[in-house]
C-alpha cells in the first residue's frame, strides 16, 4: 500500500468544543485534522490522536470551533469603499447633519461628499430629509448621502446641479424623484431615479476598486466569514475580482452574482461560467432587483402601503423585462437570485420561476429568491415545488421590527420576515446580512435568527417569536445551506473529510451562554484552507 509522503505534514487541532450541522445533524467533536488544506477527519480527540499520531499538534485553549460562516447576500464593494467613507448608520437627524459637517472638514476641496447609512425612521416625526438641511450647513462639496437601505439617496443642492437635476427632470420607470409642493425636487431620489445623479460622480480606478476589495476581504475575515456571496456586481468589479484571483490575492471564497444592469450581459451569460466550485472565485449566478426596499417604500406591494394609502411601491423593471432577463440567464445555464422584498413582486418573481420551470426543469439551477421579506401565506408553499432557496438576512427583522407594522398593519405581517414558516416546509435558508445595509458580523445574523430581539434585547419576548431558528438552523443558515446555495456545498459548509479546512475559533461557547449574548462572542482566528489567516 502506497504512503501519502504528506501524512508528517498532517496537523491535528484538539482542546475545542466544535459544533457544525451536516446533512444528519448537530454534531459536536473537539479535535480536527487536515492536511494540504482538506479535513482528514473531525471527531473525539482520543481517536484520533491515536490515529495520526505523526501529526503537529495545536492546543486551542478551551475556545468554540465552527464551521467558517458564509454570508450568502453581502456587497463587497461597497463594504470596501465604506471604509473612506462617512457611516451614517444610527444617528439621530442632528448627529447626522453634525457627522456630515464634521467629514467634510477632512476632504479636499471639489471632491464629493459620499456616505450611507441614514435612516429616517428613527428620526422625529419619521419624515425624509432635504437638501435644504444639507446647504444650511454650508458645505462646498456636493453631498450624496445613500439609505440605509441602500433604496434611496440624499443629495444637496450642488450634487443635484451637477446631475441636471431640476423641476423639469422626469422621473424614470421603477424609480421617483421627491417633490415639494412647488414642484422642485427636495433632494432625495428613489431607486432607479439615483442612477440620474451617480452617473455625476467620477468612478473610482481599478486600483482603487481592488484596495477597496481588498480592505473588505480583511474586515470579512477578522469576523469570521470565509466565504462570500456578492449580491450583484458590474463589469468593472467583475475585472478587479479576475486580476485578483490571477495575483492570488483572494483570501476567502467569493460567488459573485452578475448584475443585470450590465450593458454587457448576454456576452458576460454567453462566456459561461467561471471558476468551479474549488476556486476562491466561482461565477454562476446573475442578481436582479425586482422591487425596493420597505423603509423608502419602495418594496411592490399588492395592497396599498398602510401608512400611505395611495402607494403600493415600485417595480424596477416591467413585468416582461425581468421574465426575458430571467430567461436570458437560463438559458446560459446561470442561476437567478431575485431581490424580492413586497409581496407583489415575489408573487411576479414566482410566476416568473413557474413560467421557466414549466418550459424546462429549473430545480437543477437551485434559483434564489433574495430577501423572501414579504409574501402572502399563500406564496410561501411554492418554494419547495421549485427547489428554491430562500436567501434572507436575520438582522433586517430586528432592524425593521419597528417599521414594518407600520407601512404592512399587522394583517400583512404573517407572510413577513418568516423564517420557521420556510423551514418547516424543508425550504433552504441561506443566511446573510445584506452588508453594509448592515453591519457585516455574521454572528449578529446568528444572534438575530434565534432571538429576533435587537442588540439591546428589544424586544423582550422577540419580535413575532414564533419565526425564530433554533442556534443549529440559524448555523447551518451561515454554513451548509449558504454553501449549497452557491452550489459548493461538496467542499465548504461543514468540516467532514474531503472538504477544504475553513473553520474559526471564536472566545466563548454559542451553544450555552444566554442567546442574546451570541452577538458580542468575538472571533478569535480565521483559518482558509489550513491556513491561518487572522488572528485577533
Amino acid at each position: 500500500m502506497l504512503v501519502s509522503w504528506h501524512l508528517q505534514a498532517a496537523t491535528l487541532i484538539h482542546n475545542f468544543k466544535g459544533y457544525q450541522t451536516t446533512d444528519s445533524a448537530l454534531e459536536k467533536f473537539n479535535a480536527l485534522v487536515f492536511d494540504q488544506g482538506k479535513v482528514l477527519a473531525a471527531g473525539d480527540y482520543a481517536t484520533l490522536n491515536r490515529r495520526y499520531p505523526e501529526a503537529e499538534r495545536i492546543d486551542a485553549g478551551g475556545k468554540t470551533l465552527l464551521p467558517g460562516l458564509i454570508d450568502a447576500h453581502g456587497h463587497v464593494l461597497g463594504l470596501g469603499r465604506l471604509q473612506q467613507q462617512l457611516e451614517l448608520r444610527d444617528l439621530d437627524l442632528p448627529q447626522t447633519l453634525q457627522s456630515i459637517k464634521q467629514f467634510s472638514e477632512k476632504l479636499e476641496p471639489d471632491t464629493w461628499l459620499i456616505g450611507r447609512g441614514w435612516n429616517q425612521v428613527l428620526w422625529p416625526g419619521k419624515q425624509f430629509p432635504t437638501s435644504a438641511q444639507l446647504d444650511a450647513l454650508d458645505i462646498d462639496q456636493p453631498i450624496w448621502l445613500r439609505r440605509i437601505d441602500g433604496h434611496a439617496g440624499w443629495a444637496n443642492s450642488a450634487a443635484l446641479k451637477r446631475a441636471g437635476i431640476d423641476k423639469s427632470t422626469r422621473s424614470p420607470d421603477g424609480g421617483e424623484i421627491i417633490r415639494g409642493s412647488d414642484g422642485q425636487p427636495t433632494g432625495v431620489l428613489i431607486d432607479n431615479a439615483m442612477a440620474l445623479l451617480e452617473k455625476a460622480i467620477p468612478a473610482p480606478s481599478l486600483a482603487q476598486d481592488k484596495e477597496s476589495l481588498k480592505s473588505a476581504f480583511d474586515l470579512a475575515l477578522s469576523l469570521g466569514l470565509t466565504g462570500i456571496h456578492d449580491a450583484g456586481i458590474d463589469a468593472s468589479t467583475l475585472r478587479a475580482y479576475r486580476e485578483l484571483a490571477r495575483e492570488k490575492a483572494i483570501p476567502l471564497r467569493l460567488y459573485p452574482m452578475i448584475s443585470v444592469d450590465n450593458d454587457s450581459l448576454s456576452e458576460l451569460l454567453q462566456a459561461g461560467h467561471i471558476g468551479s466550485p474549488a476556486e476562491r472565485l466561482y461565477v454562476r449566478s446573475i442578481k436582479l432587483s425586482a422591487d425596493g426596499a420597505l423603509g423608502s417604500r419602495g418594496a411592490a406591494l399588492l395592497e396599498p402601503y398602510h401608512d400611505r394609502p395611495g402607494e403600493k411601491g415600485l417595480l424596477l423593471y416591467p413585468e416582461a423585462e425581468i421574465l426575458s432577463l430571467l430567461k436570458l440567464a437560463t438559458d446560459n445555464g446561470f442561476q437567478v437570485n431575485v431581490h424580492a422584498i413586497g409581496d407583489r413582486a415575489n408573487h411576479i418573481v414566482l410566476n416568473h420561476l413557474e413560467t421557466l420551470n414549466k418550459a424546462r426543469d429549473q430545480k437543477a439551477l437551485r434559483h434564489r429568491v433574495e430577501h423572501a421579506q414579504v409574501l402572502t401565506p399563500e406564496d410561501i408553499p411554492r418554494f419547495p415545488r421549485l427547489n428554491l432557496i430562500a436567501s434572507m438576512q436575520p438582522t433586517h427583522a430586528t432592524s425593521d421590527k419597528n417599521m414594518a407594522g407600520d407601512r404592512l398593519g399587522e394583517e400583512r405581517l404573517a407572510g413577513a420576515y418568516a423564517w420557521q414558516t420556510f423551514l418547516q416546509q424543508g425550504t433552504r435558508i441561506a443566511g446573510g446580512s445584506d452588508f453594509p445595509v448592515e453591519p457585516p458580523n455574521p454572528l449578529y445574523g446568528i444572534h438575530a435568527a434565534v432571538t429576533r430581539r435587537d442588540r439591546q434585547g428589544a424586544p423582550d419576548q422577540g419580535w413575532r417569536a414564533d419565526e425564530a431558528m433554533t442556534l443549529e438552523q440559524a448555523l447551518r443558515a451561515f454554513t451548509l445551506d449558504a454553501a449549497y446555495a452557491s452550489h459548493q456545498e461538496k467542499v465548504i459548509g461543514s468540516l467532514e473529510p474531503g472538504k477544504f479546512a475553513d473553520f474559526i475559533l471564536l472566545d466563548r461557547d454559542i451553544f450555552t451562554i444566554d442567546p442574546q449574548e451570541i452577538w458580542q462572542a468575538q472571533v478569535v482566528e480565521t483559518w482558509v484552507e489550513g491556513e491561518k489567516v487572522f488572528a485577533r
